[in-house]
């Protein structure tokens, strides 16, 4: 990663001012190069915003939005921005509320729970409860949403994100095609091309998430829509194996050989058109979704010069004793912060060929793939300086190696050790 030198949020709009920049928040994002924090206009600014419905002009048309604040918000430190669109005959109250599957805890597809008052939310209102994105102006509404609040609030422009299900995730997917130098990452679930897909050529972050037996957009739309971005960010193409038929299980397979930042990501779950799948259970949970852990790792994995709040210091040092056909790992995760840890998850994505047999001192799922780690009852708290082990055994098919980096509670650790033994 590059580093840039950073400037104060005041001094930096000085600059931005001096050179009659500071209106033009689309562009200023479009202009930073990865890693490098960018300060939106309303940073360092008395909000006038607040959490609640917004109405704007848009197209001559007028549109409406939710906002959600973080608690105790800081004009001075910089916050994701994550956009969640509804589904067909959906709204922006049910993706504000979760209400749908679970009030609350699956608010905003049940990101706000995990974020930690790290980003501003914004539930957009589709015309007709959809997002036919006619004329590109459900696409020109985004970029007013992001003019509007951006002028108001200190967002980070390099750290804005967009997901949605079924119709919502065909917005979020017009956006990939249309905004790709404008979103750091999109999470796609369960979509089609149902929003058109302006441009389409350059690469951006890609979460594809599809169901086995999805009968309202099938699953083979979904592998289209995530090939186009296989290709655009440069991965090896591959075609990604899939849980079982009747498994009720899932399984995510990374993508490799992917341009610098450009990750693809493919989770595909055996069940059909739902929003929350659960592994081992049909239907949709808001409490037992694996989804939402899934995206959030993928979202917060982009770090800037910046650190944007509820960011956690860390480290993870790792041994691997491996055999013919199986292998242990030993971790120790240690806060390197100067506040407590309470209730962490840690994720990880095994290298192709391993799977999880049992562990310790962790609840793991899912066995491959893009693994996340969660604390159980006696080790939530990790206190500054203070470290937990935990472990698990697995199988190989001839590749030992670790894995080659840790996420806890969303921020990269720094590693240590983590080599075969």
């Amino acid at each position: 990663m590059t580093r840039t030198r950073s400037l104060s949020w005041t001094a930096l709009l000085v600059v931005l001012t001096v050179l009659g920049m500071a209106g033009t928040a689309l562009g200023a994002a479009a202009a930073a190069p990865l890693g490098a924090a960018a300060a939106s206009p309303g940073c360092g600014k008395a909000p006038t915003l607040t959490s609640g419905t917004y109405t704007i002009q848009s197209s001559g048309k007028n549109r409406s939005f939710i906002l959600k604040m973080p608690d105790g918000y800081d004009p001075g430190r910089a916050y994701r921005l994550v956009f969640g669109f509804h589904w067909l005959g959906g709204t922006s109250t049910d993706v504000a509320t979760g209400r749908t599957v679970d009030t609350g805890t699956w608010a905003y597809y049940g990101l706000q729970r995990l974020a930690d008052n790290s980003a501003v939310f914004v539930a957009p209102q589709g015309l007709n409860n959809g997002w036919a994105n006619t004329g590109g102006e459900d696409i020109t509404f985004v970029d007013d949403m992001i003019r509007r609040i951006e002028a108001d609030l200190c967002v980070d422009q390099t750290q804005r994100f967009a997901l949605g299900f079924s119709y919502g995730a065909a917005m979020s997917y017009s956006l990939a095609c249309s905004r790709a130098t404008v979103f750091r990452a999109v999470a796609v679930q369960s979509g089609g091309v149902l929003s058109g897909c302006g441009d389409g050529t350059r690469p951006i972050a890609y979460l594809g998430v599809h169901g086995l037996r999805d009968s309202v957009l099938g699953i083979s739309g979904g592998r289209a829509m995530r090939d186009r971005f296989v290709r655009n960010n440069g991965c090896t193409p591959q075609n990604p194996p899939g849980p079982a038929q009747g498994s009720l299980t899932h399984r995510v397979t990374a993508y490799s050989g992917c341009s610098a930042g450009h990750p693809v990501v493919w989770a595909a779950f055996d069940e059909g058109h739902i929003a929350a799948p659960q592994d081992g259970a049909p239907g949709d949970s808001g409490s037992r979704t694996w989804l939402p852990q899934e995206i959030w790792t993928f979202f917060t994995q982009f770090q800037t010069s910046t650190p944007p709040p509820g960011t956690t210091a860390c480290q993870v040092a790792g041994t691997v004793n491996a055999w013919n056909t199986g292998l242990t790992a030993s971790l120790t995760v240690t806060n390197t912060g100067t506040t407590a840890i309470d209730g962490w998850s840690l994720a990880f994505t095994l290298p192709e060929g391993q799977t999880i047999t049992s562990g310790w001192n962790a609840d793991y799922s899912p066995a491959s793939g893009r693994v996340t780690a969660r604390n159980v009852s006696h080790n939530a708290t990790i206190a500054p300086g203070a470290s937990v082990a935990i472990g698990f055994q697995a199988t190989h098919s001839g590749n030992t190696a670790a894995p080659g980096s840790y996420a806890l509670n969303g921020a990269a650790c720094a590693t240590t050790g983590s080599t075969p033994q």
